[in-house]
């Protein structure tokens, strides 16, 4: 069985997403049973919602969203990555009021859209050190260009486990390989950072990808992280801009088809289930 660490709910009439307006793609409702049906299909047994960078003032609201289709009768739903802001002040209270809720496993700030300046910010910084003994973990969304300033995350806090999203978010259909694949290598060097194998069909040519189109890429990544530091996600819905969530658990097996039962097992779920404690 497969553990989802990846997994977006997208409701406009109950939270306010603002960039989805420059996506029409995905501009639109993407309610939890529409994938609750395609994951158990696929053999998925649990999921972690990934916020969804919602409106900032609703970020508190898309968390007790969650919580109730988490406690819905046989939910898939195990965890929530929450949204947060740590370059602002209120992030402190936040923190403490967010390690009380057991829903909360980690947090995540989209950074991949925003200027490199925002993470380097030494208020952002301090917050991130902040985290240090919480059990909460962080997800890094970033650009290969931008791996420099997860490295740079990451050394400031070795106590917290960075989870660095969709393979580093690479340029597959441009076959970008540089310098995307040298800080993959650097950024694995922490032991404090794992590698979410996620995302990479909607980084591919959507009429064209294949699994081994998707494999230099897969493969580089766990290579360097190796079998203890790698978690799997569907980023559904985003992957369905690459063929979909059954396209990508499909493609999945096949790239791990060489790994022995351990190793498939610790990518699937293993790992994740001693990371977050699910």
């Amino acid at each position: 069985m497969i553990i989802d660490t990846h997994l977006h709910v997208v409701d406009p009439w109950t939270l306010d997403y603002p960039w989805l307006a420059t996506v029409p793609a995905l501009n639109q409702a993407w309610p939890y049973a529409a994938y609750e049906l395609e994951a158990r299909r696929a053999g998925i047994s649990r999921t972690l919602h990934m916020e969804v960078d919602v409106a900032p003032e609703r970020i508190e609201d898309e968390t007790n969203y969650i919580d109730t289709l988490a406690h819905r009768p046989d939910s898939l739903i195990a965890g929530a990555i929450a949204s947060c802001r740590p370059e602002e002040p209120e992030f402190a209270a936040y923190l403490d009021r967010q390690r009380r809720n057991p829903l909360v496993k980690g947090f995540r700030r989209v950074l991949h859209v925003m200027p490199d300046e925002v993470s380097e910010q030494p208020l952002f910084r301090d917050n991130i050190k902040r985290m240090s003994g919480s059990g909460l973990t962080f997800d890094l969304c970033m650009l290969p260009h931008q791996l420099p300033n997860a490295m740079a995350l990451a050394d400031l806090a070795p106590d917290v486990t960075f989870i660095l999203d969709h393979c580093g978010v690479p340029d597959i259909k441009g076959d970008a390989r540089q310098p995307w694949r040298d800080h993959i290598t650097e950024l694995a060097r922490r032991p404090n950072v794992v590698a979410k194998i996620s995302g990479v069909v909607a980084y591919a040519d959507p009429d064209t990808w294949i699994a081994d189109t998707l494999r230099p890429w897969v493969e580089h990544t766990i290579s360097s992280f190796g079998w203890d530091r790698v978690v799997w996600g569907s980023d559904w819905p985003v992957c369905t801009l690459g063929g979909g969530l059954l396209a990508w658990v499909a493609a999945t097996h096949a790239l791990i088809d060489g790994a022995s039962a351990e190793e498939k097992q610790k990518l699937l779920s293993g790992n994740a289930q001693r990371i977050w404690s699910l």
